[in-house]
């Protein structure tokens, strides 16, 4: 049981019933005589409530993520981590990779400690969220999802609008004089669709036909090097190639200039994420920065909220940003 269970039993909001559990706020006699008869009859005193008592914040908070080696998804998981911690939160984080039975064994154990709240970090999450047993467990807590989204009651969102980061992008190489472009897409989540939508948009805006410009690679340095070979094997006209993260634009950098191709000179190369990897790439690439930072800590704003029963809680979209290398 947790606090949606007791106000459903109750009649109640969760924002009564968070009053309630912190004596704080406004509650008449008889609202709160209901809701405390409802935890009497339940025998529920879990740690939360324990704390909600004696006037203090909900403490507890679980983070899931995809991958925590990437550095996207670490540095969204760290700012999380630090931003809650300085808040007194205690943080579980946990590492899913992209496999539904990883993410439900971690929100199993998750759940089993009375979270106060869940922050998942990934688009991946989108099609995680359909299977009914995850949806179930997440119910049991206020969530929030860092470039994800489900159709849950009380699930928010923080999302970066990838549509408008790739569009924009593709617009800059169009009136910098590039005719014939490509997408390489290297990942079948949410997000990397929307990347790829952002492109085509941007194509048909100008007449071309974006169906004939994608081009599916494996994500990474070997994916783009490879990419870039199989592109060059089937002689394509081409003189620019957008790619849905940095690291596979890295390999296509590569593979172009391994093939004595001049970028930017014949062939610009761009990336997404504002990653180290579009520093340390040679020449420096154009990228696209999804403030990852920012999204971390509108997760933390709103998760708290919602923790507290704050009423008038909104999902928030953020707006990329393009950041000018020397590979365009």
């Amino acid at each position: 049981m947790n606090i949606y269970d007791i106000a459903e039993q109750a009649g109640v909001s969760i924002a009564t019933v968070s009053r309630v559990l912190n004596n704080k706020g406004t509650v008449s006699p008889a609202t709160r005589a209901k809701v405390e008869e409802v935890l009497a009859k339940n025998n529920y005193a879990p740690s939360a409530i324990a704390r909600g008592m004696v006037g203090k914040p909900m403490k507890t908070v679980a983070v899931l993520t995809v991958d925590i080696r990437e550095p996207h998804y670490a540095q969204t998981a760290y700012t999380i981590e630090q931003e809650f911690s300085n808040r007194g939160y205690e943080v579980i984080l946990c590492n899913t990779g992209s496999d539904k039975e990883q993410a439900l064994r971690y929100l199993r154990a998750v759940t089993k400690k009375q979270v106060d709240g869940i922050i998942l970090v990934g688009s991946v999450f989108n099609q995680i969220g359909i299977d009914p047993e995850v949806q179930a467990i997440l119910q049991r807590a206020p969530v929030v999802l860092a470039n994800g989204r489900l159709p849950l009651e009380n699930s928010y969102s923080v999302e970066v609008d990838d549509v408008h980061g790739v569009y924009h992008l593709t617009e800059h190489l169009l009136s910098g004089g590039r005719k014939h472009l490509v997408y390489i897409k290297d990942l079948d989540t949410d997000s990397a669709k929307a990347k790829c939508s952002g492109f085509c948009k941007a194509l048909e805006k100008h007449g071309q036909i974006a169906d004939d410009c994608v081009y599916d690679a494996e994500y990474g340095l070997q994916g783009g090097m490879e990419a870039a070979a199989r592109l060059l094997k089937m002689g394509i006209k081409l003189d620019g190639i957008v790619c849905g993260e940095d690291l596979t634009a890295v390999g296509v950098v590569k593979g172009l200039q391994l093939a004595g191709v001049n970028v930017p000179g014949d062939v610009a190369v761009t990336g997404y994420n504002h990653s180290i990897y579009a520093g340390i790439c040679q020449p420096r690439l154009t990228t696209v920065d999804n403030q990852p930072e920012q999204v971390a800590i509108n997760c933390v704003q709103l998760l708290e909220r919602l923790m507290a029963g704050e009423e008038g809680c909104q999902s928030v979209m953020i707006l990329p940003e393009l950041i000018f290398g020397q590979s365009s």
